[in-house]
């Protein structure tokens, strides 16, 4: 019977090596991947059946060239079956969030965004991480205010009824990530994996609101999203940020149209550079962060969550005009309903 088992685990351990490097002979050759064997190729990676080797070789094909719309579909199809999924498919949710990678260290304009759409009554599954990019990132946020991470479906379905938002701290719901993250480390560059966060938040909103950096990743992520059913916009400002930051034009696409749309689009001025950055520590950060919702910030931080926050609101709502969505967001800002969502969020976390 013991050699049974050892001869099976040695059958198993031969025929893994051989998947892999059959793979990586096939993408060396210049040849893609379909979307099926994309998710295959990653279902085993993220079950830990590869070495860290053939797993950094893997990478290292799409760090060399382009990954295509198909791959990046599988790869994601695969990480989302991997999780740790979190119903909430009986509110209308919404996620927003940027790919990062933008290198402009901008204060968490997403995740104000976020509690700007809670605010106005909006329902909000926030998936995110420590920052990468930049100084904080939206998990930096969240622990700072005293906001406990869990993967309780129990706990994010009350704090989503009562407040309007939960958050995923993406590290309890993808436990596939384990055995690359030693990989991701040590290659020390940016990978596909940069590019899935965005993609797989495990409770699978109806609506998504993504930032990207550049109008390649908008291309690739409006390819997976066209097959995905939900409702979404994909924005990147053209002078490179991976949200609107109101420093010049933004292109957008979603699942009914795709436009550019200026500063006075959304009735305000073009934004200083200089008034967008993210400070140079997690206190920083959330001294912004902290002074956007108590509207002691600039006029210019304020305008920029806004009118992210606006197309949120004509993610959900695309019947709505963008005038309409810029005053729902700047009511909910101003008044402090915004406020008030981040103050009783946290107090369910006491």
């Amino acid at each position: 019977m013991e050699k049974q088992l050892i001869y099976k685990k040695y059958k198993k351990l031969i025929q893994n090596i051989h998947v892999m490097k059959d793979t990586l002979d096939y993408l060396f050759a210049g040849n893609t991947l379909t979307k099926e064997e994309a998710c295959s190729v990653f279902t085993r990676m993220g079950k830990g059946e590869f070495s860290e080797s053939e797993m950094a070789a893997l990478l290292t094909v799409f760090r060399m060239r382009s990954i295509k719309g198909e791959e990046l579909a599988g790869f994601r199809q695969a990480l989302l079956n991997l999780c740790v999924p979190v119903d909430l498919s009986e509110y209308n949710t919404i996620d927003v969030v940027g790919t990062g990678g933008d290198g402009k260290n901008t204060f968490n304009i997403s995740t104000l965004s976020c509690f700007v759409l809670a605010g106005a009554g909006y329902k909000v599954a926030k998936h995110g991480n420590y920052g990468l990019s930049s100084v904080s990132g939206a998990s930096n946020m969240f622990e700072y205010f005293g906001y406990n991470f869990s993967n309780d479906t129990g706990k994010l379905k009350k704090e989503i009824e009562e407040t309007g938002i939960c958050f995923m701290h993406a590290p309890l719901f993808h436990p596939a990530m384990k055995y690359v993250g030693p990989v991701r480390k040590a290659l020390k560059v940016r990978t596909i994996f940069n590019m899935m966060g965005p993609l797989i938040n495990p409770s699978f909103p109806k609506n998504q609101l993504l930032g990207v950096s550049d109008l390649e990743i908008m291309d690739l992520y409006n390819q997976v999203y066209a097959e995905s059913g939900q409702k979404y916009i994909i924005v990147h400002s053209l002078d490179g940020y991976d949200e609107i930051s109101l420093t010049g034009d933004t292109r957008y696409v979603s699942n009914k149209t795709e436009d550019n749309l200026t500063p006075a689009d959304f009735g305000f001025p073009v934004a200083n550079p200089e008034e967008l950055s993210g400070g140079k520590s997690v206190e920083d950060a959330a001294e912004i962060f902290r002074n956007v919702l108590e509207g002691k910030s600039t006029p210019t931080q304020q305008n920029v969550v806004i009118a992210n926050a606006a197309m949120g609101i004509r993610c959900i709502s695309p019947e709505k005009s963008l005038a309409d969505c810029i005053a729902e967001a700047g009511e909910s800002l101003k008044s402090g309903k915004a406020l008030g969502v981040l103050k009783k969020l946290m107090s369910l976390n006491k």
